[in-house]
């Protein structure tokens, strides 16, 4: 099977603002651009058998071959779970990864990066948050989201602008470090189950990378992290006893958080 390319094109009316976005994009993913003619994305995307990735007014927009549905950058959940936690109420991946200030911090699958920014939330302006997306196309809509994305929500904009996006497969990247680089190294792999109700999740999941748990990724994870690893699953997922990860069962909850002290 051939590999499927990458072509960037405008809106439907693209002014100066999109044709400067879609130079930029070309620029950053190395990929041609193929201006529009009139032609819906989904035309294009059949006739170049290609991913588009559109520039338009206010966002970046990425349609995998294939699939109707656009993937873009929004905060998804963290704007009100910041609030939670800013009014002190509890929240679980907090409670699981135990972050403090200053904290150095490895997201190894960052998705949409509301978990990163609750954690770019405690540790503060003197730690780091480094998130890793495998897929190109997914990591330049999220790096450009989170530099770019317009709110006046506070900590929120602050708490976006101060992560790391870095393209690249979890395990390769975890292998290019030495030993207790970060504090905590966080995994949240597709779950081996869908849960039917998370449909806020399905561009995501429909143009991302999938890639389940390995050896390889725990035992690389455990030499990276300083303090634990943390782990997000399916309740009922074999992993956490398969890794002898401590689980968080958290009553109706379809997903739990399962750490390893290192």
């Amino acid at each position: 099977m051939r590999a499927i390319n990458t072509i960037v094109t405008t809106a439907g009316r693209p002014d100066d603002e999109s044709t400067v976005l879609a130079a930029f994009a070309c620029q950053k993913l190395n990929a041609p651009f193929e201006s529009r003619k009139k032609r819906s994305v989904r035309k294009i995307s059949q006739e170049l058998q290609a991913n588009v990735v559109v520039a338009g007014k206010n966002r970046y927009e990425y349609y995998a071959f294939g699939v109707q549905e656009p993937f873009f950058f929004h905060p998804n959940s963290a704007a009100f779970r910041l609030k939670r936690v800013a009014r002190g109420e509890a929240e679980p991946f907090l409670q699981a990864a135990q972050l403090q200030p200053g904290d150095a911090v490895l997201d190894c699958t960052l998705g949409l990066a509301a978990d990163a920014m609750l954690a770019a939330y405690i540790v503060g302006e003197t730690g780091r948050i480094i998130g890793l997306e495998a897929n190109p196309n997914v990591a330049f809509i999220v790096e450009q989201g989170t530099q770019s994305y317009d709110t006046t929500e506070l900590p929120l904009t602050a708490c976006m602008r101060q992560i790391e996006v870095v393209q690249s497969e979890a395990v390769h990247y975890l292998k290019t470090l030495p030993d207790n680089s970060f504090d905590v190294v966080y995994m949240d792999p597709m779950f081996e189950e869908i849960i039917e109700e998370a449909n806020n999740f399905q561009a995501l999941r429909l143009a991302g990378e999938h890639v389940g748990l390995t050896d390889e990724w725990v035992h690389e994870a455990k030499r990276v992290a300083r303090k634990r690893v943390v782990l997000k699953a399916h309740f009922r997922s074999e992993w956490f006893a398969k890794y002898h990860f401590r689980q968080y069962e958290r009553g109706t909850a379809k997903f739990h958080y399962g750490v390893l002290e290192v």
